[in-house]
C-alpha cells in the first residue's frame, strides 16, 4: 500500500487520534495490562506474553507488515504525553467490488465513556472512506457488550445479523451481533 493513511486528529484537548508505530510496543503493554480486567469478557484469552513489551512489538510487527502490504490499518488513542490509550485497527482490508475492511477497537478503562471511541471510530470510517477507498466496514460485539455497540450505533453502523458461535472470547465460542457501516454508493475506483 503505497498511501500510509497517517492521519492525526485531536479527539480532545488531551487526546490525539494518529497510527500506530512499532516504538508504541511499551506503551501498548501497559495500557493493555492495566485494563485486561476490564477487557476481559469482551477480548480472546491471551498468554502472558501478549501483556509484555515483547509480545506487542511482535504484534506491531505483524500488523505493520499488513499494513504495508494493504491488508491493515492500525491507529491508536493517545494522551497528551503520547502514552496509547486505546486502539482501533481495520483489518482484513479486501478490494474489488467488496471494498470492505473489519473493524476492531477497545479504550483504556480509565478514558472509557469519554465519547472517545465513537470519535475514533468516525474518524476510521473517514480514512476508509477518503483514503483506503473503502465501500463498508464491519464490526462485531459479544452480544452483551452494550458500551460498543452504542459506540457503533452512535458512529452510524447498523445492526445486520447476530452470529453464533462466531468468535472465541473469554474462554468461549460466543454469539455477537453483526454490524455494518455503508461509507458511500459510488462504483468502486481502479
Amino acid at each position: 500500500m503505497t498511501d500510509r493513511t497517517h492521519l492525526l486528529a485531536p479527539l480532545a484537548p488531551d487526546v490525539a487520534f494518529r497510527p500506530a508505530a512499532l516504538t508504541d510496543a511499551p506503551s501498548f503493554a501497559t495500557a493493555l495490562t492495566r485494563s485486561r480486567p476490564y477487557m476481559r469478557r469482551w477480548e480472546p484469552l491471551r498468554p502472558e506474553s501478549f501483556y509484555t513489551v515483547e509480545g506487542q512489538a511482535a504484534r506491531l510487527t505483524a500488523l505493520l507488515a499488513d499494513r504495508d502490504a494493504g491488508r491493515a490499518m492500525p491507529w491508536v488513542l493517545a494522551d497528551a504525553d503520547d502514552r496509547v490509550i486505546g486502539g482501533f485497527t481495520l483489518s482484513g482490508i479486501e478490494r474489488g467490488p467488496f471494498r470492505n475492511g473489519r473493524l476492531g477497537y477497545w479504550v483504556d478503562e480509565a478514558h472509557a465513556g469519554r465519547g472517545l471511541a465513537t470519535a475514533a471510530v468516525g474518524a476510521v470510517c473517514e480514512a476508509a472512506r477518503d483514503r483506503l477507498g473503502l465501500h463498508r466496514v464491519e464490526a462485531a460485539t459479544v452480544t452483551d457488550n452494550t458500551p460498543s455497540q452504542r459506540v457503533l450505533a452512535k458512529a452510524g453502523f447498523q445492526q445486520v445479523g447476530t452470529a453464533p458461535g462466531y468468535l472465541h472470547i473469554n474462554g468461549g465460542w460466543r454469539d455477537h451481533h453483526l454490524f455494518q457501516r455503508l461509507l458511500h454508493d459510488d462504483p468502486p475506483a481502479g
